[in-house]
């Protein structure tokens, strides 16, 4: 069986890519989600990884966050577990992260994970963040590159959908502050 390339004939047959790129902030990644929800990015087509210590806010000084909110202007200060969806009144990282699974993976501890890589990271609690990233293009040393990121409290961000949107995509994560920012 020959591999081709990804298309999905709801999209108009566009080629699917993919972007990841490491937020060294709670502020940069809330702020790069929400500009994703404002360009019609879906919880379908991104993904979030994090230690559940940098979403929980563990470690924050005296009288600031707790809990990652919700970027900008829709902060709500809520937990990021909350119940609210992509769609609610929450919206950013914390509308991402509030249907996100908690998982362990060994050499990393406690995840957080959103979005589709959740399932694969699941599924592939041995091969750790890293295994995970190949079905999304990004394999070898560029993985293990980011699975570093995520173990020293980075966010990793992840979009998979048409090239143009993960264009987009890629943009924004650069304006917010990402950096490792790749396209597969």
């Amino acid at each position: 069986m020959e591999d081709y390339p990804l298309t999905n004939p709801l999209q108009g047959g566009n080629l699917m890519a993919s972007v990841v790129g490491l937020f060294p902030s709670r502020d940069q990644a809330e702020k790069a989600i929400k500009a994703f929800r404002e360009k019609g990015l879906t919880e379908k087509e991104v993904s979030i990884v994090a230690k559940q210590e940098t979403v929980k806010g563990a470690g924050a000084k005296a009288g600031g966050r707790q809990d990652m909110e919700a970027g900008g202007d829709l902060g709500t200060g809520q937990d990021l577990t909350s119940g609210a969806t992509w769609g609610g009144t929450l919206g950013g990282l914390a509308g991402l992260l509030a249907s996100a699974g908690a998982l362990a993976i060994p050499g990393i501890g406690p995840l957080v994970a959103a979005g589709p890589i959740a399932a694969t990271l699941g599924g592939a609690a041995a091969g750790g963040i890293a295994g995970s990233l190949i079905d999304w293009g990004v394999g070898g040393e560029a993985g293990k590159k980011y699975e570093e990121g995520v173990k020293r409290g980075e966010i990793l961000a992840a979009v998979k959908a048409d090239k143009t949107k993960v264009d987009e995509a890629a943009q924004i994560m650069r304006q917010y502050g990402a950096k490792d920012v790749e396209v597969h």
